[in-house]
């Protein structure tokens, strides 16, 4: 076991915290008013590629991946095939689109189809999705501070989630999207970093050749990918059209990671970044899953009880069995998964409530800035509600929760984004928003009936397909035909 001392945590994540303050002030010196939402249009597309692995790996990765594959194996691949097919789509479809309608929120591209209530009931919807996904991701991560530094210091853990929350906020709130960027590289860095270290610990406690190693972890059934049962969870066609479909919905329809996007000098470096951080994406997560089956591995080994929950076998040990070196990435490696998460999170709501409900952009800059700032802090506070509400209610894995709240939050938002790109109808306006919350509770009727009806059978991440379809088809009930044309069609003008 380490002897570990959370003085000396605490201090590196500070000067951890120190490092992100200052990618701040050098890419805040040059800021304006649009560089919070834009970044100026100028990151390198290499650099928003690698920073948007840490963003979209998060806490959730970083830890309760590693931890499943106790639980589905390798099948957790499955949906990851499908993730990757998807941001192609997003790549070649979607990114084009956006820059030819040189946007800022990307729900403002709704209101010319949908009117001005599916244009907002949209971005509400991404930003209650937003909300959720943050809070369970930064949630993850305060925990493991609060276990190696917070905690034992006798700090409770809600201060241990103000701290952190407010930290973020110090170095975005100037310059948003344009710092973003580069803290995600650095954080993406340390995480990647983390994971690389405690593979390499893990083959130098077995004494085993690497690939002889490898090779034998890949060899056993806790390796397996692929799974064909049809009433299985982890079926292959349910988790890869459902990676596809949640993929575009998740990062598509989302101001989070279009924002970043958006950030590049033009359309064709988006698409490059989005192609390569696909690749990257999928090679990041299967590491992940390495290093799963290595924890169980050595958990056997050396006898550790497992933990009552998957999500603490990492933390358990890289903290106490595998040295101080693993144990201090470790808990950067958290950290940065999880901030890299909140702040590119903190930023894109502020954008998509301050445009597309504020109309800051009609205000003069001062008093842009200023009311900025005041929607920025309070998403800051909101997302430290939700996490403390989240610690005293959560019972099951995080990985799960993440991924079965955004079946029900996203599909609305994909399912006007499809009628509106899709679909020469126009929706009636006052029929969306009864709509966008009928779905998601229509979508838990049917699922709980088929259960009843089909036994045996587990719903998975199939569910934000579901949903999208009620919402479309719903919203095709209810449209009027007229003289429109779908948004992709590129024959209306805004």
């Amino acid at each position: 076991m380490n002897n570990l001392n959370p003085i000396t945590f605490l201090l590196l994540l500070l000067a951890y915290f120190a490092l992100l303050l200052l990618i701040s002030y050098f890419t805040g010196k040059k800021s304006k008013t649009q560089s919070f939402y834009t970044g100026d249009r100028q990151s390198p597309w290499f650099v928003v590629a690698f920073g948007m692995v840490g963003a979209t790996i998060s806490g959730v990765t970083f830890i309760s991946v590693p931890g499943e594959t106790g639980n589905s194996a390798f099948h957790y691949f499955q949906f990851v095939m499908g993730n990757m097919v998807g941001y192609i789509i997003i790549a070649t479809l979607l990114l084009p689109f956006y820059y030819r309608k040189n946007i800022v929120s990307i729900y403002t591209v709704l209101e010319e189809k949908t009117g001005k209530n599916g244009y907002l009931t949209t971005s509400g919807f991404f930003i209650l999705s937003k909300i959720i996904g943050a809070s369970f991701r930064l949630y993850l991560a305060a925990l493991v501070i609060d276990m190696a530094i917070f905690g034992p210091l006798g700090i409770p853990f809600w201060a241990t989630v103000l701290f952190c929350l407010l930290l973020i906020w110090l170095y975005t709130f100037r310059s948003g999207i344009k710092t973003v960027v580069w803290t995600d590289t650095l954080q993406t860095l340390i995480l990647l970093g983390a994971a690389i270290v405690t593979v390499i610990a893990l083959l130098r406690y077995f004494e085993t050749p690497a690939g002889e190693f490898i090779g034998k972890i890949l060899a056993k059934p806790e390796a397996r990918i692929f799974e064909f049962g049809w009433k299985s969870p982890n079926n292959f066609f349910k988790q890869f059209f459902s990676g596809i479909v949640l993929t575009i919905a998740l990062n598509g329809f989302d101001q989070d990671i279009i924002q970043k996007n958006l950030t590049c000098r033009n359309s064709s470096d988006a698409r490059k970044n989005m192609l390569w951080f696909s690749g990257w994406f999928g090679l990041s997560v299967f590491l992940f899953l390495l290093l799963g089956a290595m924890l169980y591995a050595f958990a056997q080994t050396k006898g550790i009880e497992l933990p009552e929950k998957t999500d603490r076998l990492f933390p358990l040990v890289a903290l106490n069995y595998l040295g101080k070196p693993v144990a201090i990435l470790f808990i950067l490696g958290i950290s940065a998964a999880a901030f890299s998460s909140a702040d590119s999170a903190t930023t894109a709501m502020t954008t998509a409530f301050s445009v597309d409900f504020m109309k800051i952009e009609k205000l003069p800059a001062v008093k842009q800035t200023r009311l900025r700032n005041l929607v920025h802090f309070s998403f800051t506070m909101i997302i430290f509600g939700t996490i403390i509400l989240f610690y005293y209610l959560n019972n099951e894995s995080v990985v799960v929760s993440i991924f079965k709240a955004a079946g029900y939050t996203y599909g609305p938002i994909a399912g006007v984004f499809c009628f509106a790109f899709f679909i020469k109808r126009k929706p009636i306006s006052n029929a969306i928003v009864p709509i966008c919350i009928a779905s998601p509770v229509l979508t838990y009727l049917i699922t709980a009936l088929f259960k009843h009806l089909v036994p045996g059978y587990g719903f998975g991440f199939e569910l934000i397909i579901i949903n999208t379809l009620i919402t479309v088809l719903l919203l095709l009930v209810f449209s009027k035909k007229v003289h429109t044309e779908s948004l992709l069609s590129g024959k209306n003008k805004r």
